[in-house]
């Protein structure tokens, strides 16, 4: 029988060093404090330089341990660069969540834009972000784990992946193949590399980011119809706070995960459970 202690030291993340692209964000923030809270070191990797110090240092005056890894998640050579920067500061990594990705107005259905006149590049700038921007940062990071034959990749898939929603049709395609490349990756690290490597994702529900708050809320934080449509087909009646998503992002990257891999988690209160009747 395991005893509290035993139970405890499942969960923790000390000794472990993480990686988390989109760091600067409202929900890749909140899963850094969550991960350096468990025990972690977490390296903040973003475009903005500014902001992943900002998210460091917030991290290090609550009592983690954190580094700013300024980098674009789709330029090879400045991810690269974090790793060497990583690597000569801690030695290893253990965990990637690749939280870098997002919408744009341009890659969306809505008002007179149609189906037949988007844009092609729009729903490039998409598919890049969202799918490459996960792709790019588990090979660059994934091969570090390899050589360590032990790590754990989280990638960041959505609702749209598996119940596709009206307007977003760039976005959801991204997270489709998001889905895809979460069971293929597991199943070809494991099998290559060892059972010591493991990949899985979080599919959250509706949560309010910099990106999406102008469709999800008026200026007086009432419902816009969107959001009005999205709350009414969640159970729960509301949308996710950022540190909802911690809970699953530790236990995913801890040893109390140990034999999941290739799986997705919804943390969507309800949503993807719900036919609306």
């Amino acid at each position: 029988m395991i005893n509290a202690r035993e139970l405890q030291a499942l969960f923790s993340l000390a000794g472990k060093v993480a990686v988390v692209t989109g760091g600067t964000g409202v929900l890749g923030g909140a899963m850094a404090h969550g991960l350096a809270a468990a025990g972690a070191r977490v390296g903040i990797l973003g475009r903005r330089a500014s902001r992943a110090g900002e998210v460091a240092a917030s991290i290090a005056a609550r009592g983690g341990e954190a580094m700013p890894l300024p980098a674009d998640a789709l330029d090879r050579a400045q991810l690269e660069t974090a790793r060497g920067d990583l690597l000569d500061r801690w030695g290893r990594v253990d965990i990637l969540i690749n939280a870098a990705g997002g919408n744009t107005a341009d890659a969306t259905v809505f008002g007179e834009r149609t189906f037949f006149n988007l844009q092609r590049d729009a729903v490039d700038k998409m598919l890049e972000l969202n799918f490459m921007g996960s792709v790019i940062p588990s090979q660059v990071f994934g091969e570090a784990m390899a050589q360590q034959g032990r790590g754990c990749i989280v990638n960041i898939s959505s609702m749209a992946a598996a119940r596709p929603l009206t307007r977003v049709i760039g976005y959801a395609a991204a997270k489709a193949a998001i889905d895809n490349f979460t069971r293929w990756l597991a199943i070809e690290l494991c099998l290559k590399y060892g059972p010591g490597l493991r990949v899985n994702a979080i599919a959250p529900g509706f949560f309010v980011g910099e990106q999406n708050r102008s469709f999800l809320l008026n200026d007086d934080g009432s419902f816009t119809p969107r959001g009005q449509q999205i709350v009414s087909h969640t159970p729960m009646g509301r949308f996710g706070e950022p540190d909802e998503l911690i809970g699953a992002a530790v236990w995913l990257c801890s040893d109390a995960a140990r034999f999941v891999t290739g799986v997705v988690i919804p943390v969507d209160g309800g949503f993807s459970a719900y036919a609306g009747v």
